[in-house]
């Protein structure tokens, strides 16, 4: 088995895009980084280099995606304190507190999980590309919760397809605006950039949006809220987000999706990644992983129950 080298087949009957369809067999790759190797040789097409990002592909194609080794990035090493909850020679396992970018970007170029895992972990330098080394997933600067990292190539593959295939199976607590139309659902609306904003996402037309399914189940029902075990199949930009608020449930504290005032005292988005079971290479049985509620969203709640047991 090659670690480097990931191949699908095109079974569409219609032609499609070559980069077109590798971003939807590897999500957790931009475009621009999986057009970036398709130009340098890393993609071949039933055994042929192609060079060409819109070479069309028809049924039954082969397409072979090969991953150059690690380069080394201008990331700095920062010692910032992690929680780890979970580490072995392969990967972390964080518990990322809120307010906390997760790998440099536009105006966040440190103090980044990205930054403080580099210091720790020095051997993940260039894993993955794009500056974002370990990176197979990722929570917003305000969610708190549960992140992995990978610590070598092989690993990093290795979960890039598990997330890929929908293996990894996430839980999140999310604390909505008001109540969803039924107690358990699932949502099953695309997801693309707003034509209104496009720093924000918007459920849209298929065309235009990528598919996009989040499942939910009521665990404590409020007069004016709503605490939610949240399951995303699918990993979209701000889908929770999105789709709760699409619901017209948002996240309380979401003053991007939601209101823009919260209807709480608390200065985040009530979102937490409280859960993670996935297997680690070579085991048999998977494992869990939980992270309790941050202080801060435990407060929340305690008063929130306390006022609404107040006659």
């Amino acid at each position: 088995m090659n670690d480097n080298l990931l191949t699908f087949e095109y079974s569409a009957e219609e032609p499609a895009r070559l980069d077109k369809f590798l971003v939807k067999c590897l999500p957790e790759f931009s475009r621009s980084r999986l057009q970036t190797l398709i130009k340098e040789g890393f993609v071949c097409v039933n055994g042929n280099v192609a060079y060409k990002t819109g070479q069309m592909l028809e049924s039954s194609m082969m397409i072979e995606v090969r991953f150059p080794p690690p380069q080394p990035t201008k990331i700095v090493p920062e010692p910032i304190p992690l929680n780890i909850i979970f580490e072995n020679q392969d990967l972390m396992i964080i518990n990322k507190p809120a307010g906390m970018t997760v790998h440099p970007a536009a105006g966040h170029n440190t103090g980044t999980l990205v930054n403080a895992a580099l210091a720790h972990a020095p051997e993940m330098e260039g894993l993955g590309g794009e500056g974002r080394p370990g990176v197979v997933h990722r929570l917003d600067k305000n969610t708190s919760g549960l992140i992995i990292l990978a610590k070598n190539d092989a690993t990093h593959r290795w979960l890039v397809d598990q997330f890929r295939t929908r293996k990894v199976n996430k839980v999140y607590l999310a604390l909505v605006d008001g109540h969803p139309p039924t107690p358990t659902g699932r949502v099953e609306a695309p997801i693309g950039r707003s034509s209104a904003d496009r720093k924000k996402m918007a459920v849209a037309v298929l065309a235009k949006g990528r598919q996009s399914i989040t499942e939910y189940n009521t665990i404590e029902t409020f007069p004016n809220h709503t605490l939610l075990e949240v399951h995303p199949i699918t990993g979209r930009t701000h889908q929770i987000r999105v789709h709760m608020a699409f619901l017209g449930c948002p996240i309380v504290g979401d003053s991007i999706y939601g209101r823009k005032h919260s209807s709480l005292s608390l200065d985040r988005q009530f979102l937490h990644a409280v859960r993670l079971t996935f297997h680690l290479p070579g085991e048999i049985k998977p494992l869990l992983f939980d992270a309790p509620l941050p202080v801060e969203l435990k407060n929340t709640l305690d008063e929130l129950r306390r006022i609404s047991s107040i006659p």
